[in-house]
């Protein structure tokens, strides 16, 4: 407001213009720049009296004022006045009452007890956008007001209440949208997550998702487990930095990215290199966190490649926990970086947790401190993989309206003993000898699988694709070679490693060729089969039949 343009209207202002201009000039003093006769005379004319701020009635000003005001007197409250819009929203009111007995509808708002507060303590409060039994919402103000000068027992209370109900509405409106969107967002993580995890033949996992609580918070956790063949595991967390819908398609792309890698069979850090290069070309300024690990049974460890993720925790069968190392490099999407795998220990009895940063970060501690208690718990944890998910949920003090998405992945590589140990065998050859190294692979494999007490059928198929597998790495392959036959609950495992790089491919054979069935035959008769160049240098091939169940 331009206060010196409505000064002007104020009593007092008109007389003391008037006065400076009450001395006329003389016709023969003026100049020919002088102001006319008539012009002074209209100058100097006094304009009708305006009333003083100070000199209005209260009661006709509260009157005309569209907001809600009464004013209640004494320490039980009686009803002094109302207003005409308070009479127009609610109805006549009788003076003198109570307030209790008199304003009624002041009693759904909770004014009552906010009225003591503000005569004892002589300061104003005031309640946001309350609902009244009109339907209508509200912003209460309570004034102290006193006459006089009087003490406490004088004093009244001037309630003014503004009609707050179209903002209120609209962010009941924003607040249903936001609500709407959150749950299209959770709905979509939720469904892009797997619905049901992958059981491996020699691990027990389990996981969990937590959505953020607040409006925005729901981000792109995932998490995944994918058997990739001859008893190996990969396991996958990762973290889509962001909130919302776009994060979680962008989450869904990434994931469906790692199980078509890691169909492949690359080693972890060939998976995130690829895996880098397709989050950048999604979304250049969309940056996420993943870690890939492969679990062999064979080798008892936990191969990984981490694209600035946390670090996988291992707690031993002697509850010992140890934190991966290094080698980790920057989050996928940012480009220029060669990854790198490491490995950590992961022997029979033992348990391995990944998770996100929503388990352990907080907005008040040190990111290491979190990671720290995480180990702590997870020294103490036995049980269940899904026991001990629970678990590292819980003491991370997860509730329904924390402030991040929590994905957590927990593996077991359960130590088994007695009569389970019998279904869990392994038996190894070194192929030495040249060509006669055939016959004495096909006699190991059928004493083996004799041995096993397989059925007639599943033995002769064993020893079949043995002999197969055995050829072509004699023919293609380089030494050192070697036999693997292993079994599980569940399947036959035969593979053969050799020092020669070169995947073989199935190919459909002419009837002339000599060669270029062994693969195909393998492939036939197997429920399974693949292969992989191993760290070392040299491939492996492989193939597996599931087990009649008994």
């Amino acid at each position: 407001m331009n206060f010196t343009r409505w000064s002007a209207r104020l009593p007092g202002t008109q007389r003391r213009a008037a006065a400076r201009t009450d001395t006329t000039v003389s016709p023969d003093r003026r100049s020919d720049g002088s102001v006319p006769a008539a012009r002074v005379e209209q100058l100097t004319e006094e304009a009708p009296p305006v009333p003083a701020v100070d000199d209005l009635p209260v009661r006709d000003v509260l009157d005309r004022v569209p907001a809600l005001v009464a004013l209640v007197h004494g320490p039980d409250h009686r009803l002094a006045y109302v207003n005409d819009a308070y009479v127009a929203a609610f109805g006549m009111r009788d003076l003198g009452a109570r307030a209790r007995e008199a304003l009624p509808e002041l009693d759904e708002p909770g004014l009552f007890p906010l009225l003591d507060q503000v005569q004892r303590s002589g300061r104003p409060r005031t309640l946001k956008s309350r609902k009244a039994p009109d339907g209508r919402s509200y912003t209460f103000t309570c004034t102290p007001v006193t006459e006089g000068g009087g003490d406490r027992g004088d004093r009244g209370v001037l309630v003014f209440a503004t009609d707050v109900t179209d903002h209120a509405e609209a962010a009941a409106r924003l607040r249903a949208s936001e609500r709407r969107q959150r749950e299209t967002a959770v709905t979509l993580q939720r469904s892009l997550l797997p619905q049901e995890l992958e059981e491996p033949d020699d691990l027990r996992v389990a996981a969990t998702y937590h959505p953020g609580g607040t409006e925005a918070a729901v981000g792109g956790d995932w998490y995944d487990v994918i058997t990739l063949g001859g008893g190996r595991t990969a396991l996958v967390i990762g973290d889509v930095m962001g909130r919302g819908v776009r994060a979680a398609a962008v989450m869904g792309q990434l994931r469906t990215a790692v199980r078509a890698y890691a169909r492949l069979d690359l080693p972890p850090h060939e998976v995130l290199q690829l895996l880098d290069g397709l989050a950048t070309e999604i979304d250049a300024n969309q940056i996420a966190t993943c870690v890939y690990a492969i679990h062999d049974p064979n080798e008892g460890r936990l191969v990984y490649a981490s694209a600035g993720h946390l670090p996988i925790l291992v707690r031993d069968e002697n509850g010992t926990v140890q934190r991966a190392d290094e080698p980790t490099g920057p989050p996928l999407g940012t480009g220029g970086w060669v990854h790198t795998s490491g490995s950590i220990s992961l022997t029979p009895g033992s348990t391995a947790v990944l998770y996100t940063d929503g388990l352990v970060e907080r907005r008040d501690e040190d990111l290491d401190e979190g990671i720290a208690a995480l180990e702590r718990a997870l020294s103490g944890a036995t049980g269940t993989p899904q026991v001990i998910c629970d678990r590292m949920v819980r003491s991370a003090g997860v509730t329904p309206d924390h402030d991040d998405d929590v994905a957590v992945l927990v593996l077991q590589h359960p130590a088994r003993t007695g009569a389970d140990a019998e279904l869990f065998r392994n038996a190894a050859l070194e192929l030495l000898g040249g060509v006669e190294a055939a016959p004495r692979a096909r006699a190991f494999a059928s004493g083996v699988l004799t041995s096993w007490r397989f059925p007639t059928d599943l033995h002769d198929l064993g020893v079949l694709a043995t002999s197969e597998l055995v050829a072509n790495s004699l023919q293609h392959g380089t030494p050192p070679m070697r036999l693997r036959l292993r079994r599980t609950d569940r399947r036959l495992i035969i593979e053969v490693t050799d020092g020669d790089d070169h995947l073989p491919r199935r190919r459909r054979a002419e009837p002339g060729d000599e060669s270029g069935r062994g693969i195909a035959i393998v492939a036939t008769i197997a429920t399974n089969w693949g292969s992989r160049r191993t760290p070392g240098g040299g491939k492996a091939v492989w193939c597996e039949f599931v087990l009649p169940k008994p």
